[in-house]
């Protein structure tokens, strides 16, 4: 991986998506856009995604995950094999986890030859920037959230196991196409202990020879969580994970639990999510720095990567820039009272 500065500042995934984007999305799916148009526009976007975390200073970056329709995972139950849509059991009144589309699993859950399509947004990202890059994937948990077992699985967890395996060889082939930092997000875990999200983490990253980060969050769709927003019960099993690196979020919980990983983590990297992403407040660099030296009393600098707590998949773009610029700032500003480079 290429050298970076102290305290070096990064997304967890998504950006900001233009408006746009949302005009070309609707335009497809009314059938007024044809494949090739949607894959042009998704490449504009991933352009407009990496200038746009260029131009903020971010020492690390992402495609912004704008090739990924619905926020997450849906653009890929859309080509998975095996799974079929049950009914919205609720659609009217106010959105809610309850009204995402579920699924049933009919068959022996796969992907189509060409993998999950994580490779390709890798190969553009690489080859329209020159700053460090990240990949980014989905965990086990998060893709098997909505899909019930049927009569195929045992249950959750054995649909997770297969995920794993399949998100295992897309992992493997990010490696071959030059990827050397890749994290796993799960912000959909269902009430599995700490010890069995660290095992499922494992089983997806065997054999994967990259730096590795493990994302974990409450849920972040629309703003809003899906959890009981606290890690500790998750510590110290969620240590078992074979990750250099985890990534978790601080800011919109006002730094609560800084002493959970001032108790287990010192032995691991720190993605610390010093910007808000639910909230609309627009943070100064100097507002960064100030949560900066807070992370820093129980992480030591060279352990330490800040992040915003979660994807922008849900603000929009114009919001991410602000905090993306004031991310980069701040980090610049403790960096320099630390006496490290830039």
């Amino acid at each position: 991986m290429a050298a970076l500065p102290l305290i070096p500042s990064t997304v967890v995934g998504s950006h900001g998506k233009a408006g746009w984007w949302y005009t070309a999305v609707k335009a497809h799916e009314a059938g007024d856009m044809g494949p090739a148009d949607l894959d042009e526009m998704f490449d504009d976007a991933a352009d407009t995604a990496i200038r746009d975390m260029e131009r903020a200073g971010l020492d690390v970056i992402t495609d912004g995950e704008v090739r990924r329709l619905d926020g997450y995972v849906d653009s890929y139950y859309a080509i998975i094999k095996g799974i079929e849509p049950l009914p919205v059991r609720r659609k009217a009144g106010p959105w809610g986890y309850d009204q995402q589309t579920r699924y049933e699993a009919t068959g022996r859950i796969d992907t189509p030859p060409g993998g999950l399509g994580i490779v390709k947004e890798f190969e553009y990202l690489k080859a329209h920037t020159g700053r460090a890059t990240k990949a980014t994937c989905a965990g086990p948990l998060t893709f098997g959230s909505r899909i019930h077992p049927g009569k195929m699985y045992k249950g959750v967890v054995d649909v997770a196991e297969r995920f794993a395996e399949v998100i295992n060889a897309e992992l493997r082939a990010l490696v071959a196409a030059a990827a050397d930092f890749i994290q796993l997000d799960e912000p959909a875990r269902g009430n599995v202990s700490g010890e069995e999200m660290a095992r499922l983490y494992n089983l997806a990253t065997e054999g994967v020879k990259a730096k590795l980060a493990f994302h974990i969050c409450f849920g972040n769709r629309f703003g809003r969580s899906r959890f009981d927003r606290s890690y500790r019960p998750y510590f110290p099993g969620v240590l078992k994970a074979r990750a250099d690196q985890l990534v978790l979020e601080f800011a919109g919980r006002e730094f609560s639990e800084l002493d959970v990983w001032q108790e287990y983590g010192q032995d691991r990297e720190l993605g610390a999510g010093v910007i808000d992403v639910k909230g609309f407040y627009p943070e100064s660099p100097e507002d960064v720095a100030v949560r900066i030296r807070r992370v820093l009393t129980v992480c030591r600098p060279e352990k330490l990567y800040v992040n915003p707590d979660c994807g922008f998949g849900w603000s929009p773009r114009y919001m991410c820039n602000q905090k993306v610029r004031a991310l980069a700032a701040g980090a610049a500003l403790a960096r320099k009272e630390l006496g490290g480079s830039r």
